[in-house]
């Protein structure tokens, strides 16, 4: 019997302590790589890809420069890396909604974010044969080939526009926030 899926805000949670961890280890960073090649659980679901593609290094400039805006307006970083096991709920909830607020703004300022799939969460949708198996994932029991028919649990999200600011040249991305010392 599998699990339930984490809840939307869990996986959040998970995705982007993964993301810090990804850029942090590189063992980690593998070994989410071979989890994003590994076979699928359910194939007949998924297109086969072709085996001749090579795989690119993403380049870490972008991510790096997003998680910086991140920090600097909504202290993104600061935030997970705290431990907040000692602290009660309504702390915790005070300082992420000072976290989302700046993160909120981060996302609206430099990126355009629209739903993958426009109707309401709960509705019925049918896959048909030859969907997009990136921009929609079918999850519980599926089995034997589409179409496939379910409730939408989750619209997706895709970005339709980047607007991430210049850089000067020689400006190290990997300084996510200047240490601060008061004189």
């Amino acid at each position: 019997m599998s699990s339930p899926a984490p809840s939307f805000f869990r996986r959040v949670f998970i995705a982007f302590g993964s993301f810090r961890r990804v850029l942090k280890d590189p063992d980690f960073a593998r070994s989410v790589a071979a989890l994003a090649r590994a076979t699928p659980v359910h194939p007949a679901a998924w297109p086969a890809a072709p085996a001749s593609v090579p795989l690119a290094e993403a380049a870490p400039d972008a991510a790096l420069l997003l998680l910086g805006l991140l920090q600097k307006e909504g202290r993104l970083v600061d935030f997970l890396h705290e431990d907040i096991q000692g602290y009660s709920d309504q702390e915790v909830g005070s300082a992420a909604r000072v976290v989302h607020q700046g993160c909120r703004k981060v996302i609206q300022d430099y990126l355009s974010i629209v739903p993958v799939r426009e109707e309401p969460e709960g509705s019925r949708v049918t896959l048909q044969p030859g969907f997009d198996a990136a921009s929609v994932r079918p999850t519980g029991q599926v089995v034997g080939d589409p179409p496939f028919s379910g409730a939408l649990m989750h619209r997706g999200w895709r970005v339709v526009e980047t607007r991430l600011p210049r850089i000067a040249g020689g400006h190290d991305l990997r300084i996510l926030a200047p240490a601060e010392v008061e004189l």
